[in-house]
């Protein structure tokens, strides 16, 4: 089995969240219990933990977690978002245009306040500065 990275983030209210992330970003929700739920965030599983009083955005947003798509799919989440008239952070932007460190991303909070990063890059491997050998492998896991 391939590792399954996880994270667990708080939320002020559960049905919300889990709203938010599977009509807003297209996640899969799977398992529901007493306390939390699972939503497939682009091949991570979110644990949506009912700690409102946990939740709230940090100033600036400099705690997030995030994904790296292809652009098409980059776009479609972009679309869909918008399409939920959810606020962007940081408004869709693209850093060191025709750059081998070229990145196009964009950053929204959830309800709760869980800063969200999406990112494409023309070219993954160089704008990573992964080993060209190694790191494509890396990139195909």
């Amino acid at each position: 089995m391939p590792p399954i990275l996880h994270l667990s983030i708080p939320v002020r209210d559960l049905a919300e969240a889990r709203a938010f992330y599977v009509d807003a970003l297209g996640c899969t929700a799977t398992r529901t219990r007493d306390g939390f739920c699972d939503v497939w965030f682009f091949g991570m599983q979110v644990t949506l933990q009912d700690r409102p009083d946990e939740a709230g955005l940090v100033p600036g947003g400099s705690r997030h977690f995030g994904v790296t798509l292809s652009r098409a799919e980059f776009d479609d989440v972009i679309e869909r978002v918008t399409a939920h008239q959810v606020a962007w952070l940081v408004p869709v932007t693209t850093d060191d245009a025709g750059q081998p460190s070229e990145q196009t991303k964009a950053k929204m909070a959830d309800p709760s306040g869980n800063v969200i990063e999406f990112k494409t890059y023309p070219d993954p491997v160089a704008a990573l500065e992964l080993d060209p050998v190694a790191g494509a492998a890396d990139l195909g896991r």
